[in-house]
């Protein structure tokens, strides 16, 4: 006897965001890994153990938004302020299958400008607990930022 789904693949999709009580909810220690050369941290950073030494703690909820932890990014360095800077995210999470780090781009905001991964949550790119955010920051005068920058690892 064959057993179907009937569970769409939409509806798969379509996980509904639990909204965030941030007055009940205690909030998580996002550990931030900056660069300003426009790159993320190459994967061997992670390794053994280690992290790059521009971390930045943060405190925030699931439901904190790309654009909201740019704000944040912002008060720690100023000359990231200027209108125009690019601000590129990546989640940089454990294989335990092999070992080591991955690493997965989940959007960008610039400073001054909406754009359409402002309201991007953590929560809605399946960010873990554990997980590190890796931002690469591109300040204005370099111009934008190119589709697959990322070092080779």
């Amino acid at each position: 006897m064959a057993v179907e789904s009937r569970v769409t693949q939409e509806e798969i999709k379509k996980e509904p965001e639990k909204p965030v009580d941030r007055e009940k909810t205690c909030p998580l220690l996002l550990r931030v890994f900056t660069t300003n050369n426009g790159r993320h941290h190459r994967m061997d950073d992670f390794a053994r153990g280690n992290v790059p030494s521009s971390e930045l703690q943060i405190y925030t909820w699931m439901d904190a938004t790309l654009k909201e932890l740019t704000s944040l990014v912002k008060e720690v360095y100023p000359e990231a302020r200027k209108k125009g800077t690019h601000f590129g995210f990546a989640i940089v999470y454990p294989d335990p299958k092999r070992q080591m780090y991955r690493v997965k781009e989940i959007g960008s905001t610039i400073s001054g400008r909406k754009g359409a991964d402002d309201s991007m949550t953590l929560q809605s790119q399946r960010f873990h607990i554990g997980d590190y955010l890796d931002i690469a920051i591109t300040p204005p005068n370099r111009g934008p930022p190119l589709q697959g920058r990322m070092r080779p690892y």
